[in-house]
Parts: structure tokens; C-alpha cells; sequence
């Protein structure tokens, strides 16, 4: 897949599977715009993407809790495209515990914040540049625990909570904003392994039905929406799993 000319957003691209799409991004050639909670881990992955593959990407602090930290983080990427092609909704507090009284009071509100009102806020704020794109696609990273009696997950309730709002969120935007062309593509998957999607063992293992759900894939997945014709609106992705 090429993405050269394309510009592409990645929240939560510190570490883990942000910092693997924004890498991958950049090697396919996008113009990359990342964040992370901690500016310093921002700047290492543009660090990183430099050396890996010879882009420049802009790094941002961004603290998807903080209406105020959304509203600066688009304001940073505005002052230096005048488009967004894709915006990656990617970051999200991860919660765990099964008790309700497992997490104190700021770790719930924390949680929901990031994951649900995160989301919200830096669409409605990139939706200017995503409306300028001649072809934009909003990707989220939502999760089974926003499905409806899935109980696959042992995060704390405050995270299923949290991303069964990003699903009523990304619904109602993606019938919203298909007449502006604008493609709404949410991605479901239950916990899925650990490990560096990029590694070379990682790119060529087989991969088969019985094996647990890898970060790779779930990049695959991606890949593959973004790349479809823009007449093929693909809403979501639900992964099965015994």
C-alpha cells in the first residue's frame, strides 16, 4: 500500500500499536502527525520514524482527557497542513480490574474522559481539515468490550463503559458524514497479543485460526479499510474468537 502525499494522524502513538501504525505510516510513505500523553514519548516515535524510514513526523502532547490538550493538539497540526486524510483515533486509557471498586474515582473519570470524550472532541476539532481531504477516513480503535454482552475483557467496567460510548459516537458519525464522503471505520477486537507488529518474525509467522489475535493483524485491518475505493464504506470490524 502507498500512502506517499496523504496526510495521517495517529493519537496515542507513544508506544504499543500507535507507535506501530504511525511507523508504518511512515514507511509507506504518509505525512504523519502523532501524539502521546508525554511529549517526550511523542518525540521519541518521531525519533524513531527518522531513522526507521527517513520522514519527518511532528510529535504533540496530547492528553485526550483534557478538552483543552485536544483542542491544542489540533491547533499544532493545523498550523502546518491544510488537510487530514486520516485520523486515527487510537488513544485511550486501559483500565483494569474487575471489581467496580477495583479503581479509585480519578482513574474512572480518566478513563472515560480519554476513551469517550477524547474521541469525540478531537473529530469535532480535526473535522475542518478531515472536510478539507479530497477523501478522508476516521479510524477508531474501539474494542469487543464495546459489543453488546461481551464480557472477553478483564478491564474495569469504566473502560467498557467508555468505549460502548466511542461505539454510539462512531455510529451515529459514520451515517453522518457519509454523504460528505468522509468514511467512518470502527475496528472491535478483544485483547490482542503483546509484541512489535514491525519485527521481521512478526511480518512473516504464520499466522492460523487457532492462534490469539495479533497486533499485526489488527494493523492489517486497518490498512486494508484505508486502502478500499472510496465507494466501499466499510463501518466496522467484529473479530471472532472461540
Amino acid at each position: 500500500m502507498d500512502l506517499t502525499g496523504r496526510t495521517v494522524v495517529v493519537t496515542g502513538a507513544g508506544r504499543g500499536f500507535g507507535r506501530a501504525l504511525a511507523l508504518t505510516a511512515g514507511r509507506l510513505g504518509a505525512r504523519v502527525f502523532l501524539s502521546a500523553r508525554s511529549l517526550d514519548a511523542a518525540e521519541r516515535v518521531a525519533d524513531e520514524m527518522a531513522v526507521d524510514s527517513g520522514v519527518r513526523a511532528d510529535a504533540f502532547a496530547c492528553d485526550l482527557a483534557d478538552p483543552a490538550s485536544v483542542r491544542a493538539f489540533a491547533d499544532g497540526v493545523t498550523a502546518h497542513t491544510d488537510r487530514v486524510d486520516v485520523l486515527v483515533n487510537n488513544g485511550a486509557r486501559y483500565l483494569q480490574g474487575s471489581d467496580l471498586l477495583d479503581a479509585d474515582d480519578d482513574a474512572i473519570t480518566d478513563t472515560i474522559a480519554s476513551g469517550a470524550t477524547g474521541t469525540l472532541l478531537t473529530v469535532k476539532h480535526f473535522l475542518p481539515l478531515l472536510r478539507a481531504s479530497m477523501g478522508a477516513d476516521v479510524v477508531n480503535l474501539v474494542s469487543s468490550a464495546a459489543e453488546a454482552r461481551d464480557h472477553r475483557s478483564a478491564a474495569h467496567p469504566a473502560f467498557y463503559a467508555a468505549k460502548a460510548a466511542q461505539a454510539g459516537f462512531a455510529d451515529i458519525l459514520s451515517h453522518r458524514l457519509r454523504p460528505e464522503g468522509i468514511r467512518v471505520i470502527s475496528l472491535y477486537p478483544p485483547d490482542f497479543t503483546d509484541g512489535d507488529p514491525l519485527h521481521s518474525t512478526w511480518d512473516h509467522a504464520p499466522r492460523t485460526e487457532g492462534d490469539p489475535l495479533t497486533a499485526r493483524s489488527v494493523l492489517d485491518c486497518v490498512l486494508f479499510a484505508i486502502g478500499q475505493p472510496r465507494d466501499c464504506f466499510i463501518r466496522s470490524f467484529h473479530f471472532e474468537q472461540l
